[in-house]
């Protein structure tokens, strides 16, 4: 199953609704003022999370009298993020692939935590991507193939996530053979695909994948 969650963050109108009409989804989670979005472009969520401390209170009361929508309501005084309890939620559900919407955006913490959360798809085996208009973040443990025809972006980052990790890059302008990379530095940003695919082969470890463009 195929879930989009769409957070709070910044949305372009075209590229969201685009997204929102593409093939396979199976259900849209909002968290809390994601909703908005939704409510303003004229999409019904099968779920709405939050603590709803930054949604519009005429969105989720239209929402709530349409009655087609699950709505979880939480305590704000909690441990997690609404967007975390949301793919959490997905998961639980059955989620094998997750795509966020709006998890970027001018709020530094909010994207920094949105992007840590990208690790709970490899402790479940859950497909998660951030996507906006200029990026696609994921975080991998295992070999990723990127189809030169199909990339999101000219320029690939690879950023470490754990001390401990190995990585071969075959396929990029600067590759680079059963290297090590410090986690405090920006040797991995804006390398670029050469061949018609490149692979980013993981023999340890955790990485950040930031598919750019400008």
């Amino acid at each position: 199953m195929r879930y989009l969650i769409v957070c709070g963050g910044k949305i372009d109108t075209e590229f969201g609704l685009n997204e929102i009409k593409t093939d396979g989804i199976d259900a849209i989670i909002a968290a809390d003022s994601g909703m908005d979005f939704l409510y303003e472009n004229g999409v019904t969520p099968d779920i709405i999370v939050g603590d709803f401390d930054s949604a519009t209170t005429k969105a989720l009361e239209f929402f709530e009298r349409k009655g087609q929508t699950e709505i979880h309501r939480l305590n704000p005084i909690k441990d997690d993020t609404d967007t975390e309890y949301a793919i959490r939620l997905a998961i639980s559900e059955g989620a094998r692939s997750i795509v966020m919407l709006g998890a970027t955006g001018s709020r530094i913490d909010h994207v920094l935590g949105n992007i840590s959360l990208l690790g709970i798809g490899l402790e479940s085996g859950t497909d998660i991507s951030i996507i906006d208009t200029n990026n696609r973040i994921r975080m991998a443990d295992k070999p990723v193939t990127i189809e030169k025809s199909a990339q999101y972006g000219r320029f690939v980052s690879l950023i470490a996530v754990t001390d401990d990790n190995e990585v071969s890059l075959r396929g990029f302008k600067y590759p680079v053979t059963d290297y090590s990379f410090d986690r405090f530095t920006s040797l991995g940003i804006s390398n670029e695909i050469i061949d018609d695919h490149a692979v980013i082969d993981i023999h340890r470890g955790k990485f950040i994948i930031i598919e750019s463009k400008d």
